[in-house]
């Protein structure tokens, strides 16, 4: 198995700031509501989506309320009915990157204008459907810890780092496609419409999964320079600034030096 580009350490360091968390939140019950909604059931155990939404939430300390809070919209009615609907924008942005916007909204007109202007504003274009979806393909993405509790001895309690070898066969086993090192955890990818059976089977060996959602990645990155993958991120965090935009992906192959002048800005 190999490493993949630090796709996800953007997304990671935002989520630990403190000054976005309240709209991390709002985003996060959307997308609670709409997984209860589509899904007929307010009780996870019954409702994978659900499931992995809640799981999302919980990642960044989401608070049970406020969960709660959302799961209970998605069965309102009246003035309390969710009337969300999912929509997906694609365009490229500075030096031809494409990206795929994944977007949660009661207004298309309201969310179709923001996301336009912040493709005009980055120098960019917003295309019409299936422009770019081509260059990704959908994946799970399955976040373990890389120091684990577990009291089964195949794998390291919290005072040792856990065996890279022996959990590359745990995920081998469990039907996992590939791993990345992204830090303090591994990323385990999965087939899109697996990655609830790769996380069951990798957590019946004893390990915690910290948390899984389904995401987007690029079948072939496109390589930028610094100064290209500095006005690409400023065009992501002005996407993920609106309230409507729930994910955003990119094909920006992210090296370690881009990486690192990211985490600088």
């Amino acid at each position: 198995m190999s490493g993949h580009s630090k796709w996800a350490t953007t997304k990671h360091k935002k989520a630990a700031i403190d000054a976005k968390r309240s709209s991390l939140f709002s985003k996060l019950s959307r997308n609670i509501t709409v997984a209860a909604k589509m899904g007929g059931d307010p009780n996870p155990d019954n409702n994978a989506t659900l499931a992995s939404a809640i799981q999302r939430a919980r990642m960044v300390s989401m608070p049970n309320a406020k969960i709660k809070a959302a799961i209970d919209k998605a069965f309102g009615t009246g003035a309390d009915a969710a009337v969300y609907e999912n929509v997906t924008y694609e365009g490229y942005g500075p030096a031809g990157v494409a990206l795929y916007v994944e977007c949660l909204t009661d207004n298309r007109n309201r969310t179709a204008a923001d996301v336009r202007s912040a493709f005009t504003h980055a120098g960019g274009n917003l295309g019409t459907s299936g422009s770019v979806a081509f260059q990704f393909e959908r994946k799970g993405s399955i976040a373990v810890e890389k120091v684990i509790k577990s009291d089964d001895k195949k794998v390291a309690d919290r005072e040792n780092a856990v065996d890279q070898e022996e959990f590359e066969m745990v995920v081998l086993e469990a039907d996992g496609e590939d791993i990345e090192d992204a830090g303090e955890q591994w990323i385990v990818y999965t087939a899109y419409d697996q990655m609830q059976n790769v996380q069951k089977a990798i957590e019946a060996q004893g390990i915690e999964v910290k948390g899984s959602e389904l995401t987007m990645l690029p079948t072939t990155p496109t390589a930028v320079s610094v100064a290209d993958a500095k006005k690409v991120q400023r065009l992501i965090d002005r996407l993920d600034e609106l309230d409507d935009v729930q994910n955003v992906y990119s094909t920006m192959d992210i090296t370690d030096e881009i990486a690192e002048a990211l985490a600088e800005e």
